[in-house]
């Protein structure tokens, strides 16, 4: 499906490491989305669509998913935003919905790019003919110091970690400060929050700046 080029929907994006609560906080912004008459439309990376979910799996829950190397990898995430786009976000961009995407293109350059040691300009032009020109309006960063983040991750009541859960340390600390450098680059794209504040205050100060940021 082609790209249309005209919309009067914004997007946001949340991204940070793994840990750093951008999920909660994307669904509180919903809410308060939602409560403001605005029509939402909430969507996650890899996944959002039947195709996306599947490649998900493949990605974070394939036995043999150890082995998987950073091209490929970068081609799955890709692809399942590729088809995301097509099939969820531009479409409600176009009817002027507001979208919240947890994760979109900026996780491949700094997981990939940077997490990986892939080179950027491949990961960049792979990046862009997947979205075309659905770009972020805003994005958000929500940054945890690195052992914050891994102890959450520990602490969670659920399965066993996944692939991505399962790094070591020193690749979360590459993460983090990929993002960190990624948004002092684009401060007009990026807003970076202080992850260890309470969640409530947090989503306070999240509303604050998407009302200040998107109108």
């Amino acid at each position: 499906m082609p790209l249309k080029t005209k919309r009067t929907g914004r997007l946001v994006t949340f991204e940070g490491s793994e840990g750093s609560g951008k999920s909660t906080q994307m669904s509180r912004l919903a809410a308060r989305l939602e409560e403001a008459g605005r029509e939402v439309v909430t969507t996650r990376e890899p996944g959002g669509t039947e195709i996306g979910e599947q490649i998900r799996n493949i990605i974070v829950h394939n036995s043999k998913g150890d082995e998987m190397s950073a091209e490929t990898e970068l081609l799955l995430f890709t692809a399942a935003r590729a088809q995301v786009v097509r099939e969820v976000i531009a479409p409600a961009l176009t009817r002027g919905a507001i979208v919240l995407s947890d994760r979109y293109l900026d996780s491949s350059t700094v997981y990939q790019g940077i997490g990986r040691n892939l080179a950027a300009d491949p990961v960049a032009q792979i990046n862009r003919f997947a979205v075309g020109n659905v770009m972020p309006d805003l994005t958000i960063v929500i940054d945890v110091p690195t052992e914050v983040s891994l102890a959450r991750i520990r602490q969670r009541a659920s399965d066993l970690p996944d692939r991505m859960e399962r790094e070591n340390i020193d690749f979360y600390k590459k993460i983090r400060e990929g993002y960190l450098v990624l948004a002092q680059g684009l401060p007009d794209r990026f807003a970076v929050f202080d992850g260890t504040l309470s969640p409530d205050v947090l989503e306070k100060k999240i509303w604050a700046t998407v009302r200040e940021r998107l109108g």
